[in-house]
């Protein structure tokens, strides 16, 4: 990892974004007249979709580099799985910065803490102000926050996890769905039905349930899981969203989905969670895979793309593989599967990623929120996992070979080089 750390440390915390073509004044206005119509508004973006296709650099021209919150909360849980693994005292220096970071760039128009996009995002129901608090941004905030505690504990932390506690079960608001589940909003303001976010939003009231001793939080996050589960496909796949417009089922969205349920489930055991997931891993691996074994990005495209491949989707990947291949042996597979193919394609000279495969060459612009921060989160936390027995605060992990001699006994170890394929090119 010594190379991608080195590689950020050069770059900056700040990049563009695959939204910087409709982030500025431009985009911004080509995009709502595309959602208003869709005739008129296909002609005003094309431009900003040919050069998505062809010429991704031309992003400079549409929009400033920024900082993002959600970048900075998986590079501070990235260096947190590097200091555990290796116990450099630099990489929990890291880890502190972006928490730091993270303080100064939360939303300041609320009283507690939370984090939002810092761009205008337009969307079919209208434009989501800059530093408007988003459900699926502030929970990653709270992760982060919560590995580095556990880590190094400091009452300032375990104020912060409780404030976002407290705006995720005040600040936004929740839609009852059935007699035992409600949906909630995207945003204090907003309507509820994404899937996602009602995900998002159970997993932190289900960890701040135990983490903070509010056993009013479970109640909340339970009835969100609900609708999570209740609003499954028979197939097990999730739709994005339950308003009959946003009907899509794509890779990394589900993986939200499932790896909330994954946490959730071992926090607490709760049935319905290991119901949907051994559906939903069914799915998962017979739709959301193309025929190399990595991920592709829907199960039925709704829209043309102009990509084949995403690296958030890989990022997302790993993850899951991670939470439940101990549950689901196959996904030990796909995990050394994706490992390798990272490895193999999509690490660039400098230590960086690509970050999207194209139908014509790649997109190779580095974006922190789309690909990177989340890649190098996944690779150190799968370098935690299979390196070393111990982490440095003494709690006791399988070491590699302990894996091994399990999944042997079980028949699930399939690529046994993956592992050292990894910790040659990552260490």
């Amino acid at each position: 990892m010594s190379n991608f750390t080195e590689w950020l440390e050069a770059y900056d915390e700040t990049s563009w974004d695959f939204q910087s073509f409709y982030a500025g004044p431009i985009g911004v206005r080509a995009k709502s007249l595309y959602y208003r119509n869709r005739l008129i508004g296909t002609a005003a973006v094309a431009p900003m979709v040919f050069c998505e296709a062809f010429l991704p650099s031309a992003r400079r021209l549409f929009h400033h580099r920024m900082r993002f919150p959600i970048a900075d909360a998986h590079y501070a849980m990235g260096f947190a799985f590097l200091y555990q693994t290796i116990a450099n005292p630099v990489y929990l220096q890291k880890a502190m910065h972006f928490l730091t970071a993270l303080r100064e760039s939360r939303c300041r128009g609320f009283n507690e803490y939370c984090w939002g996009y810092p761009f205008d995002w337009v969307w079919h129901g209208g434009t989501i102000k800059a530093q408007t608090p988003l459900i699926t941004t502030t929970p990653y905030v709270y992760e982060a926050f919560l590995q580095v505690n556990e880590v190094q504990p400091q009452d300032e932390f375990r104020r912060v996890l409780a404030s976002i506690a407290r705006h995720v079960s005040n600040d936004i608001k929740d839609f009852q769905t059935s007699r035992t589940a409600s949906s909630c909003s995207y945003t204090p303001f907003s309507e509820g039905g994404v899937l996602n976010a009602a995900a998002y939003r159970a997993f932190l009231l289900a960890s701040a349930s135990r983490v903070l001793s509010k056993d009013e939080y479970w109640r909340t996050a339970e009835r969100n899981l609900n609708f999570v589960c209740e609003n499954q496909n028979p197939d097990g796949s999730w739709p994005y969203a339950v308003d009959g417009v946003r009907g899509f089922v794509d890779h990394f969205h589900t993986c939200f989905v499932m790896k909330a349920l994954a946490k959730i489930y071992a926090l607490t055991g709760y049935k319905p969670c290991g119901e949907a997931l051994t559906k939903a891993v069914e799915y998962y691996l017979n739709n959301l895979f193309a025929p190399d074994g990595l991920p592709k990005p829907f199960s039925k495209a709704p829209r043309l793309t102009v990509y084949k491949r995403e690296l958030y989707d890989c990022a997302e990947c790993i993850n899951l593989c991670l939470l439940l291949r101990d549950r689901f042996p196959k996904l030990q597979i796909t995990l050394e599967t994706v490992i390798q193919g990272i490895l193999n394609e999509w690490v660039k000279p400098d230590g960086s990623f690509r970050s999207r495969r194209l139908y014509w060459g790649w997109d190779n612009v580095p974006m922190h929120r789309w690909g990177q921060s989340q890649m190098f989160r996944s690779l150190a936390f799968y370098l935690r996992e299979v390196r070393g027995p111990r982490t440095d605060d003494g709690r006791r992990r399988l070491s590699t070979e302990d894996r091994r001699a399990k999944a042997d006994e079980r028949g699930q170890m399939t690529d046994r080089g993956a592992v050292e394929i990894a910790k040659a090119r990552w260490k």
